[in-house]
């Protein structure tokens, strides 16, 4: 029997005469996680899944330890749709939305006048946000453009997404000394013709193969990702802390417990008015709504 190849894998290549890297991401389970804990109509689910593999791509871009998030935010119909992940390839993501949905609902019709926010956040060192509109039809032209602007480089990135499925290409120019646009622009020409089947049905080299076979490309092991909610009874908690004891004393006396959701993966974590007195008599007195 044949062993079914896993769909939850980024990987990282390199092309041997031509200053030019690339990425190939294959999401399954871990996108089937995020798209499940709520019931989104089909074009948020696309809308995520795009998200979560760009999330991916741009994470394996990173050259520290931290957080990554998109975020695309508007006044259209769909308030938020956001993908956290960090250089360990552990992604969660959530959407906001009110009303109807069309399935082939455009960029601009379900954000309106929307906006991409991608947020780099070190463990040590500063946090870097960028903002670019969604002023182009797809999210990978957005992202093109944001690249453009942060950093002058050569960017072509492709995005797919159905109700089970998501991947992505991502080819950028090494930041060299030299003008290297020519290789890249023939190697973009060839990512472009990548079509959804094949992302989506092949395994990652024999999808390069297709692409690059007049090319030489160093292909490095794949990376898993995997959905990872940071939410916690612990997290859920601190938040309580800081409400006064009187307000929450009071939602216990009305309805006998206080009830806390996680937007990511729809945990729910209750607290009795026993816990509500030991997450107050524990805390540390800088941490305590009074």
């Amino acid at each position: 029997m044949t062993e079914k190849m896993s769909k939850d894998n980024l990987y990282r290549y390199l092309f041997e005469n031509a200053s030019v890297r690339g990425e190939l991401v294959q999401l399954e389970s871990s996108y089937q996680e995020v798209i499940s804990a709520h019931d989104y109509p089909l074009a948020i689910q696309k809308v995520l899944g795009e998200l979560m593999a760009s999330t991916s791509l741009l994470t394996a871009t990173l050259k520290f330890s931290g957080d990554i998030s998109i975020q695309l935010q508007g006044d259209g119909p769909v308030s938020l749709a956001v993908i956290n992940g960090n250089n360990l390839q552990q992604l969660r993501g959530v959407s906001r939305w009110d009303g109807e949905i069309a399935d082939d609902a455009s960029l601009q019709q379900m954000f309106g006048k929307g906006y991409m926010v991608i947020t780099l956040t070190p463990n040590d060192g500063e946090r870097y946000q960028g903002v670019v509109g969604l002023e182009k039809d797809t999210l990978a032209e957005c992202l093109e453009d944001y690249f453009q602007q942060s950093e002058q480089l050569p960017t072509k990135i492709k995005l797919f997404a159905d109700t089970k499925q998501a991947a992505g290409m991502f080819l950028q120019v090494l930041p060299t000394d030299g003008n290297h646009n020519e290789e890249f622009d023939h190697l973009s020409i060839l990512t472009e013709t990548v079509k959804q089947d094949e992302l989506f049905s092949l395994e990652a080299e024999e999808v390069l193969h297709r692409l690059y076979h007049e090319e030489e490309v160093r292909l490095y092991e794949p990376v898993a990702v995997t959905f990872k909610c940071t939410c916690s009874k612990e997290r859920s908690a601190k938040a309580i802390r800081t409400v006064s004891k009187e307000e929450v004393d009071a939602i216990i006396a009305e309805v006998g417990k206080v009830e806390m959701g996680c937007e990511y993966c729809n945990s729910k974590y209750i607290f009795d008015s026993i816990d509500i007195e030991a997450i107050y008599a524990n805390a540390p007195s800088n941490d305590v709504t009074q």
